[in-house]
């Protein structure tokens, strides 16, 4: 199949490039992952003085509040990316692991993640879940173009995520990452409570509205991976995930529009994510994946919620053999956004497992 990837577009593995980069090499393990570094270092130098300043005025200006909410929405999406990639493959040397406490601990909360939670939720229960009913994040009983579904879904990760996520870690023993849990979110909320008591303005600016932004970025973001789901074979990584290509999201955010690769093989890494899915063009075309050209995660969202279902097929890559109508495809992507049973679910899972 000849297909091509936009390379301008694509997150490319890091090479040293003067004498920062070799001094860099010396706290990792490869030399493919300075990005990573790079970019931790890039928020540790601009966004930790900001919050700094922020937090030294009682009343905090109104230009230095939108400073430090601009440029942490800028950064937030590839620090949570870079946590991603270094949580399935660590990145840093053994001697330096204090590197990844410290990009957890106080880079985290910068970025609006609370310490520990989200490798806890992502590596302790997503991945081994796969979005299956047993997923606290699992979207198969929504109708996903509807705006109130998410809303529902959004509500209760906000509400109920904390105490589901112990309760589920506790039922597995997974007792490290419960500790890291429990140690991690207690730890923030007094931190918070300090903070707003002493510099009310300034927390609910730097931590407080960061965290709620980031969750609802993060859980419409889960909501878009695992939206277009083949009823059929719900567990299938091919049917229940999408790909977002030729996007400057993927050259920011470490490859991550290759979901469906991602969860083949989740520590795979982040700069072979292109190749695996050029390599795999016939699996993909074979199941009927649905891949995107042009459009990232936060656009197909929003064409999900306005109901724009002819402009993401527009954005949909036709596979080789599909002589289905525009209409046709329409109406077939459609109904992979519609609810899926727990029967059907449990149906395909037996068939799996026999």
């Amino acid at each position: 199949m000849n297909f091509e990837l936009d390379e301008r577009l694509l997150a490319h593995a890091g090479k040293a490039k003067g004498p920062l980069d070799r001094w860099l090499l010396r706290f990792i393990r490869e030399e493919r992952d300075l990005p990573v570094i790079r970019q931790w270092g890039l928020m540790t130098v601009v966004l930790i003085p900001l919050a700094l300043l922020t937090f030294s005025y009682t009343e905090v200006p109104w230009w230095l509040g939108l400073t430090m909410f601009v440029t942490a929405q800028i950064l937030t999406p590839p620090y949570i990316l870079a946590l991603h990639v270094s949580s399935h493959r660590p990145v840093f040397k053994v001697e330096y692991k204090w590197l990844q406490t410290f990009a957890v601990w106080v880079l985290g909360p910068l970025a609006g993640q609370s310490p520990e939670t989200y490798r806890a939720h992502h590596m302790g229960m997503h991945h081994p879940e796969n979005n299956m009913w047993d997923d606290l994040s699992c979207t198969l009983r929504y109708q996903r173009d509807r705006p109130s579904h998410f809303a529902h879904y959004f509500y209760r990760f906000t509400v109920f995520v904390l105490v589901d996520l112990c309760k589920y870690m506790a039922k597995r023993e997974r007792w490290k990452f419960l500790r890291q849990i429990l140690v991690g979110e207690v730890g923030y909320i007094i931190l918070l409570a300090v903070l707003l008591a002493v510099r009310f303005e300034a927390t609910m600016i730097v931590l407080v509205a960061r965290l709620f932004l980031t969750r609802f970025m993060m859980m419409a973001g889960n909501w878009v991976q695992h939206a277009f789901i083949d009823p059929a074979d719900p567990a299938d990584p091919y049917r229940n995930s999408v790909v977002c290509i030729d996007t400057l999201y993927n050259r920011s955010c470490f490859n991550d529009g290759f979901h469906v690769g991602h969860h083949v093989k989740a520590n795979r890494h982040w700069a072979e994510m292109p190749e695996d899915f050029l390599n795999n063009l016939d699996q993909y075309a074979q199941k009927q994946a649905v891949v995107f050209r042009g459009v990232d995660y936060g656009m197909v969202w929003l064409l999900l919620m306005l109901g724009r279902h002819e402009n993401l097929v527009r954005r949909q890559v036709v596979w080789p053999g599909d002589e289905r109508s525009f209409e046709e495809r329409v109406e077939a992507l459609k109904t992979r956004l519609q609810p899926v049973s727990q029967e059907a679910v449990d149906a395909d899972l037996q068939a799996a497992a026999a």
